[in-house]
């Protein structure tokens, strides 16, 4: 019986140390982590009901660089949110891992601005102000901060006041 548990031990070890280092996570097709955030890489991106070619068309985006959220993915294919709560389902080579971001989507048709300092900090001068929904690289995040590069400027926002990043996320 020990010698049984002990060969099954054995045989299991022995299974985990030949598998490969780079394993994909749990649940995902890429092994990247779920959800993230990612943008499209394409000036038209159809959004599909399901994941494969055979699926009708739901969406058709028309903005490259707009930041979509992965929420799942199958095969070749990533279930996308995006700043809308809109989903649907976008082929892999579509999508970008450069990181963009929406000014204040929530705010849109309001009389409101985004604004962009020059540096990290409130009390640094602006640099720009962006309407609500205006698409921006960003660079880096960390410590409620973002820089961002838009139209040729680049600048500071508060990470709560772009849509693309998530609160307190840091890279």
């Amino acid at each position: 019986m020990v010698r049984n548990r002990l060969a099954q031990c054995l045989a299991i070890a022995a299974l985990l140390l030949a598998m490969p280092a780079s394993v994909p996570a749990a649940g995902t097709a890429s092994g990247l982590p779920l959800p993230r955030y990612v943008s499209l890489k394409s000036e038209r991106v159809n959004l599909r009901v399901g994941p494969g070619r055979d699926y009708s068309v739901s969406w058709l985006y028309m903005k490259r660089g707009l930041p979509m959220e992965v929420v799942q993915e199958y095969d070749l294919w990533r279930r996308v949110r995006d700043s809308d709560g809109t989903e649907g389902w976008v082929y892999h080579s579509l999508l970008s891992g450069e990181r963009t971001a929406l000014a204040a989507p929530w705010l849109k048709g309001k009389d409101a601005l985004v604004d962009v300092h020059t540096s990290a900090s409130e009390e640094s001068p602006l640099t720009a102000q962006m309407q609500p929904g205006v698409v921006a690289k960003v660079d880096t995040c960390g410590l409620g901060w973002c820089e961002i590069e838009v139209s040729g400027r680049t600048g500071y926002v508060r990470q709560h006041e772009i849509w693309g990043v998530y609160p307190d996320e840091q890279f």
